[in-house]
């Protein structure tokens, strides 16, 4: 898939709730309840990876976590990173 160009980031960006360009990398930090809840919410975002054939990395500190995607196979952003940011938008807890 074709890497995106900065503005094509920007624009995407502007779609999406709290995600941030941090490098060749799009970012977003949730905070949930409680430390199930947040399992379960990676839970969600497994599926969805799997589902996509695209995987983020997930750091998990109890009840936060922080889910960064890129795709490495284009040596940056692509269209995949901004659906699948949709997508996990669309599963967070009290999503909508």
């Amino acid at each position: 898939m074709a890497k995106l160009s900065d503005d094509e980031v920007r624009a995407g960006l502007n779609g999406l709730q709290s995600w941030r360009r941090e490098g060749d990398e799009i970012v977003r930090d949730f905070e949930c309840e409680t430390f199930p809840e947040a399992i379960a919410f990676v839970t969600r975002i497994a599926d969805l990876a799997e589902a996509a054939n695209h995987h983020p990395d997930i750091d998990i500190r109890f009840n936060k976590l922080r889910i960064a995607l890129t795709s490495h196979d284009s040596g940056g952003l692509t269209q995949r990173d901004l659906d699948l940011a949709g997508r996990i938008d669309a599963a967070a807890p009290h999503a909508g």
